[in-house]
């Protein structure tokens, strides 16, 4: 028998048992999440606080800087643009995992008012453009509850050539 199939023979009945299977990814994965007032004041200290864990567990340089600056990004984006028109600010919620040494996903959540086009927009339009440059890959959806935008970005350890 193989080690993953260990049978254990219960002592005085001569009754074979097998020990209990566990299912499911039993590794544990590094991951971190902020929840923070949406101010101005905090994308700094969310960009620091992401680059800390991601360099804790084993995100090398150069994608360290990509992961900054995106998230910086994607931060300042959901200050600015998700509570247009609501009377109060809301949540950020920034979450990062780092999987098996090969790559980091992080997603920004805000509970705003969603993704829409707007002409009168305050920025400049360079912020979903730039973090597509740095992440691997990008999305956006509206959350599990329907509420506000949530942007996934996923950064290789190995950054692609060219």
């Amino acid at each position: 028998m193989t080690a993953s199939a260990t049978a254990c023979a219960d002592p005085g009945r001569g009754e074979v048992r097998f020990p209990e299977r566990r299912t499911g990814n039993t590794k544990r994965v590094p991951s971190r999440s902020w929840t923070v007032p949406a101010r101005a004041r905090n994308v700094a200290e969310l960009r620091q606080s992401v680059v800390e864990f991601a360099r804790a567990n084993g995100v090398p340089e150069p994608r360290l800087s990509d992961v900054a600056v995106a998230v910086s990004e994607a931060v300042t984006n959901a200050v600015v643009h998700a509570f247009r028109g609501v009377g109060e600010r809301g949540t950020l919620m920034v979450a990062v995992t780092v999987h098996e040494q090969q790559w980091i996903d992080v997603r920004v959540t805000d509970d705003g008012s969603g993704m829409a086009p707007r002409d009168a927009s305050p920025g400049l339009g360079l912020g979903l453009p730039l973090i597509r440059h740095f992440a691997d890959q990008l999305d956006h959806r509206r959350p599990p509850g329907g509420v506000g935008t949530e942007l996934w970005m996923r950064f290789k350890f190995t950054a692609p050539s060219g």
